[in-house]
């Protein structure tokens, strides 16, 4: 193991990996995962570095769980960070929505084993003459990464979604609502999965005949009956 740690030390030393990638949206570089694997490769000798993928349900909302492992076969060392999946991203399906949150989680991932430093652009404030600061190095993760924040937008968005359902009162009006579910970007696939089946059992609901229970009648307490004993024959009334 103390071989390994001094390997992985040596590395740290000596990887370069800069922000060689420029975003023209936001105005500022970047490096992604590959930039990182493409510098350390040549650095890791027999040594073999490994990345694994992991989704996670924290709160209300999914994240990838990204671990970074450099080993000899025996002994590991290993660094985690989290990517929350966006709820809804402008050019992007699903897939590609994970598979994003999946190379940003492995390039932090990569960033804690390595001791990769945030390097800021040579334009930053931060870089100026006089406010040079130089970052301390950071170890390899040993225990796992404190969890995000807990959201219930999404809970309270489901719910909100649900209370509509309850209120509606023809089978027509839950069609209507079951195709607006199904194009909803501000719900998960498991919560669309429940509204549906709360909009069947509601649909066979609507549909049940109504039974209706006999009512007894009680007789009219003013009725002449010649059985009450104070009955009194038409003819002897006064007219």
């Amino acid at each position: 193991m103390d071989k390994l740690i001094k390997q992985l030390a040596q590395i740290q030393k000596t990887l370069n990996a800069p922000k060689s990638r420029r975003n023209k949206f936001g105005n500022y570089n970047y490096r992604n995962c590959e930039d990182i694997l493409d510098a350390v490769k040549p650095l890791v000798g027999d040594l073999v570095i490994k990345l694994e993928d992991e989704v996670v349900l924290i709160g209300e909302r999914y994240y990838i769980k990204a671990t970074a492992t450099l080993t000899d076969g025996t002994n590991n060392v290993s660094s985690s960070a989290f990517a929350r999946e966006s709820l809804d991203k402008k050019g992007m399906d699903d897939s590609q929505i994970t598979g994003a949150a999946s190379s940003y989680a492995r390039k932090y991932a990569l960033n804690g084993l390595f001791a990769i430093d945030d390097t800021k652009d040579a334009d930053s404030d931060e870089n100026k003459e006089g406010s040079h600061t130089t970052p301390a190095p950071q170890a390899p993760q040993t225990t796992q990464p404190v969890q995000p924040k807990q959201t219930t937008n999404s809970l309270a968005t489901f719910t909100s979604w649900s209370e509509k359902i309850n209120k509606l009162n023809t089978k027509e009006e839950l069609l209507k609502i079951e195709e607006l579910i199904k194009v909803a970007t501000d719900l998960k696939p498991a919560e669309k999965f429940m509204l549906r089946k709360q909009i069947e059992t509601k649909s066979k609901e609507l549909i049940k005949p109504s039974v209706s229970t006999p009512v007894d009648v009680p007789e009219d307490e003013g009725m002449n009956n010649p059985g009450d004993p104070e009955y009194v024959a038409v003819e002897d009334l006064p007219f």
